[in-house]
């Protein structure tokens, strides 16, 4: 047998999420949890276009030891009428001082920390059928007011 083939990345689309301030909802069974309202956005790339919907969230939970789990549900509209749900599942994590400074809202250069994401995409139109038999997968950067992700597809 023949050695298994190792997967690339195909790049799909960069989006800008606009996002409002977090609602804190104060510690969970696993961490301190909060809801990061989704106001709209872009989606810009070689195979998605568009426009992020005003509707959606990032519910997070904060780990004692600063990890960030990413958990974000979101809509994509994109330039010729189709609509892509994303569901969007991650890690945000780094050095103290890192985290710290994008939680006063500093942007700080995304090599300075780790957050990555594995997107689940669907969508009925099928000009996007393809999104629905593929695998997905982010890097991101958290700034102020928005977060800003490159999705590939595994090839």
């Amino acid at each position: 047998m023949s050695a298994l083939p190792a997967p690339g990345l195909s790049h799909v689309c960069d989006i800008t999420v606009d996002l409002s301030p977090p609602m804190e909802m104060g510690a969970g069974r696993a961490g301190r949890r909060r809801i990061i309202p989704i106001t709209g956005g872009t989606v810009t790339g070689p195979r998605v276009q568009g426009r992020l919907l005003h509707l959606g969230a990032d519910w997070q939970t904060i780990f004692a030891n600063g990890l960030a789990e990413l958990d974000a549900r979101y809509a994509i509209e994109t330039h010729d009428g189709a609509l892509i749900e994303v569901v969007n599942y991650g890690f945000r994590h780094g050095p103290d001082e890192v985290i710290a400074a994008i939680a006063r809202g500093e942007e700080v250069d995304p090599s300075r920390y780790y957050m990555r994401t594995q997107a689940r995409l669907e969508s009925a139109d099928p000009a996007y059928e393809w999104v629905n038999r593929s695998l997905f997968v982010g890097t991101g950067a958290r700034l102020a007011s928005e977060v800003r992700l490159s999705l590939f597809e595994l090839t």
